[in-house]
Parts: C-alpha cells; sequence; structure tokens
C-alpha cells in the first residue's frame, strides 16, 4: 500500500470514527503529505519506515526552521497515523510510539480590553455603505463577543438558529458537537435587527425567481455564507476605524476577550469550556495565565513601590 494511499484510509477512518470536520481532514492531510514526500526524498514510505526515519523528519523540519507548535503537531499527526496503522494490521509495530515532541510554545493568546472591544463593537455599527451591511456588521460583532464562538462556527450558523427572539443559540463546532450559548441583550437586539432587514432582502432576491438563503448571513458566494477571510477583512477594517492596532484584532482575539472577560468577572472555569466548546479543560486553563499577567501588569503600574 503506498504512503498516499495509507493517508487516504487514515483520513476516511477519523471522518467515520470521529465525525472530523473538513479543516480538521484537510490539515491532516496537509501534515502527512509533507511527511510521505520527505519519506520519499529518503527512498522510504510509511510501510517500511523506521523510528530513526521519523525522527530524522523531525531533524529536518527544525533544520529548516519549522516551529515547535507545527513540528509538534506533524508528529502528532504521525503518531495517529501509525496508531491507526498497528490498530488495522497494515504493521506488526508502532515506530512512531517512543518518540518524544519538541512541546508547544507556551504563547499568551492575544486579548483586547473591555475598552478596545467597545471602540470595535461601535466601529462596527458604523461601517458599512448600506444600513443593511451596518446591521449585519453589529449583530457579528455583538454575537461573536456575547457567545464566544469560533469565526466558523459564527458565519455559517443556520438562520432558523436566530427564529423567535432566543435567548440562546444551538451552535454545532468542531467534530459535529453540539453545543448552546447564551446572548446578552444587546446581542439578541442585533440579531433581530439584522434579520429583519435579511429578510426583506431574502425575500426581494425570491421575487425575481432565487432561492431563500439558509443561513444567517447569507452570500452569493460558492458556500452561500459570508466567508472567514470576508469577515477577517472586515474585523481588520473595524479595527482601523477604532483606533485599535489591527495586528492585535482578528476573530479569534475576540473569542479571547469573551473568555478572558469572563474569568476576570468571576466565572467558572468550566462553564467557560463549555461555552467555548474546548473537549479538555487544559486548553481553558490558557485564560487562567492570560488573567495572571494582566494582574502582574496591574501591580507593577499601580503599586507604590513598583518603581524601587
Amino acid at each position: 500500500m503506498t504512503s498516499n494511499r495509507w493517508i487516504s484510509v487514515f483520513l476516511e477512518a477519523i471522518a467515520a470514527e470521529r465525525g472530523a470536520a473538513a479543516n480538521t481532514l484537510s490539515a491532516y492531510e496537509r501534515d502527512l503529505d509533507h511527511v510521505a514526500a520527505w519519506l520519499s526524498e529518503q527512498d522510504q514510505d510509511f510501510a517500511g519506515a523506521e523510528r530513526s526515519d521519523i525522527e530524522g523528519y523531525l531533524v529536518h523540519c527544525d533544520v529548516v526552521g519549522l516551529s515547535r507548535a507545527t513540528r509538534a503537531r506533524r508528529l502528532s499527526a504521525i503518531k495517529q497515523l501509525y496508531r491507526f496503522a498497528f490498530e488495522e494490521g497494515l504493521r506488526k509495530d508502532n515506530p512512531a510510539v517512543q518518540i518524544t515532541g519538541p512541546g508547544r510554545d507556551k504563547r499568551l493568546p492575544k486579548t483586547l480590553s473591555t475598552e478596545e472591544v467597545d471602540r470595535l463593537l461601535d466601529a462596527a455599527s458604523n461601517h458599512g455603505r448600506t444600513q443593511q451591511d451596518r446591521l449585519r456588521n453589529t449583530c457579528l460583532m455583538q454575537v461573536l463577543y456575547a457567545t464566544g464562538m469560533r469565526v466558523t462556527e459564527l458565519v455559517s450558523l443556520p438562520v432558523s438558529a436566530a427564529r423567535g427572539d432566543p435567548r440562546m443559540l444551538l451552535v454545532r463546532g468542531k467534530g459535529g458537537k453540539e453545543r448552546m450559548v447564551p446572548l446578552s441583550p444587546p446581542a439578541r437586539q442585533s440579531l433581530a435587527d439584522w434579520l429583519q432587514a435579511r429578510d426583506a432582502q431574502d425575500a426581494l432576491a425570491q421575487e425575481k425567481g432565487k432561492a431563500a438563503s439558509t443561513f444567517l448571513f447569507p452570500s452569493r458566494g460558492k458556500s452561500g455564507y459570508l466567508t472567514r477571510h470576508a469577515f477577517y477583512m472586515l474585523i481588520k477594517e473595524f479595527a482601523l476605524e477604532a483606533g485599535v492596532s489591527p495586528e492585535k484584532v482578528t476573530p479569534h482575539t475576540l473569542r479571547h476577550a469573551f473568555a478572558t472577560h469572563l474569568l476576570a468577572n468571576g466565572a467558572d472555569l468550566r462553564a467557560i469550556q463549555t461555552l467555548l466548546g474546548h473537549a479538555d479543560v487544559a486548553t481553558t486553563e490558557i485564560y487562567t495565565h492570560v488573567l495572571e499577567e494582566r494582574l502582574k501588569e496591574l501591580v507593577l503600574e499601580h503599586h507604590p513601590l513598583a518603581d524601587d
């Protein structure tokens, strides 16, 4: 069986058994294709590679300057592939089982102050050529900050989720897992305002013979809804207008701000884990470090003996 076939069979298995999302499958495929290409240059493949070959690949990744996070992710993909191969009888051994990775850089996620978020929300409400654009932009930002959703979860929301002035939204996250996220009063109002404008636009489109959209944020693009890239560019424009550095503002930064601000105001870490859709609370614990760093800054900035 060729390396390409190994990858194909592995991806089919995790798609069926874990319900892995398309983005997750694409990431695995890119990483494993890179490994397969390097092994091929060494006249080797997944079926015959030994531990020394895998370690040689990781050394190569280090030499060419790949980050620790990328190297750790590549090794994780390799380990999962070989665990699958061993369980399926494709190999009688697992050459990657005892290899330890470089670990990940413990970089704290970028976040925003509440004042910066307020300025972004205000900028969104005034950004757009038409009133409809401004209502959509307001809704996007209010719902994102109120719920901490991932950007893909936000832009692909079905319009049915917004019907009936909901106090909570049903979100389909990674691996098809569903969770409920509450809406703040401003988010509920912006959602109602946008839904009214969106439905009016949809009705006009149907009068012209076009099919009704099933998405809350429809688009004429192939996906049928506003793309992640389009929203990424929009949020950069909001940042410029709000006087916030565009370098620190992305849709994911608002997700970090959501979690950090909740934690700073006394929210339980387990509750934040549930709201964010994290499978492991260890992933959520990074926000405790963000809060600790902020507290240190406050002490250094305001303590009377800090300059001594």
